[in-house]
């Protein structure tokens, strides 16, 4: 996470003479997702490009978050998403642990290509940085990995695009308010806007903790004669008013786990479960949930998730 104070957010150069691929070796929507967006809003309030709510007061970038920490612990490379010769370099801050004013940015590349666009990768892998100042790298170049350094709350990636200076909003560079558009942008194709989602679900004999679920969960080994069945997700962009639809399928087909949540708040990201005290020893087989987030009477996202009963 970086705040700074947006002064302008248009573009002074012809739209199309400066592209982005994309920074991260993930699939967005799979293995990665955007959890805040620049903010649009002038004033103390906040809008993503959308008028959405992803993002927050004076966010000068775009965060790609990874599901958990154990996804950053494999190794995810950042990418450069312009070519151009390296400024400066930051490493050897520790992830996850608290920041030192003025390196908020923690471990991270700075990349200027020449023309008036600067491209800033923050928050990455303590010890991954693997560029230089002075390198010159071309679009692709591997920079390091995706960390969670200096002033970040989850692993991920700000990317921070600056034009003379300036920070640019690479979803809607030419929009000075924030409202739907159906443009590329500056990326190199388009990118799909999820407005919330799902970034994992899973079974257990307990309601975990949310430490837990962020470090990311092993596969449950749940035993015939457990005390509970478990049903529990975890959400990004959740907003106050969603509901959670939670069901569970037994072996034979009928229903076991029945319910439903509702948020009471807007949060970045959050979780909530949902379980059953057995008195029973259950039966063999396959045990599938199905978790839904609803907004406003839609379905925004859905996750399945399984577990096999020895």
């Amino acid at each position: 996470m970086i705040r700074a104070l947006i002064l302008t957010l248009a573009l002074a150069s012809p739209a199309g003479a400066f592209e982005l691929a994309w920074p991260v070796d993930c699939t967005l929507g799979k293995t990665c997702h955007i959890q805040h967006y620049v903010d649009r809003d002038p004033g103390p309030g906040t809008k993503d490009f959308t008028c959405g709510t992803l993002t927050y007061d004076g966010h000068d970038g775009t965060d790609i978050a990874l599901p958990n920490a154990a996804a950053m612990a494999e190794g995810v490379n950042v990418l450069a998403a312009v070519p151009g010769t390296v400024l400066g370099t930051r490493d050897g801050i520790a992830d996850f642990v608290p920041f030192v004013p003025g390196k908020e940015c923690g471990n991270g590349v700075i990349v200027d290509d020449g023309a008036g666009w600067q491209t800033q990768y923050c928050h990455m892998k303590q010890g991954s940085v693997v560029v230089r100042k002075g390198d010159r790298i071309d679009t692709g170049t591997i920079l390091g990995q995706v960390g969670q350094s200096g002033n970040a709350d989850f692993p991920h990636l700000h990317l921070t695009v600056r034009h003379n200076g300036q920070p640019v909003d690479p979803f809607a560079p030419e929009q000075t308010a924030c409202g739907a558009t159906n443009d590329k942008g500056l990326w190199s194709t388009a990118l799909p806007y999820q407005p919330g989602g799902f970034l994992a679900a899973g079974f257990a004999t307990e309601v975990p903790t949310f430490d837990a679920i962020r470090a990311g969960l092993p596969a449950p080994v749940i035993p015939a004669d457990a005390p509970a069945l478990v049903i529990w997700a975890e959400v990004f962009g959740g907003r106050a008013g969603d509901t959670l639809a939670f069901s569970v399928a037994a072996p034979d087909g009928t229903g076991f786990i029945d319910g439903s949540a509702d948020l009471t708040r807007t949060q970045d990201q959050l979780f909530r479960a949902l379980g059953k005290k057995l008195r029973a020893t259950l039966p063999s087989g396959a045990y599938i949930g199905t978790v839904i987030l609803m907004r406003r009477g839609a379905e925004v996202d859905k996750i399945t998730t399984q577990v096999t009963i020895p």
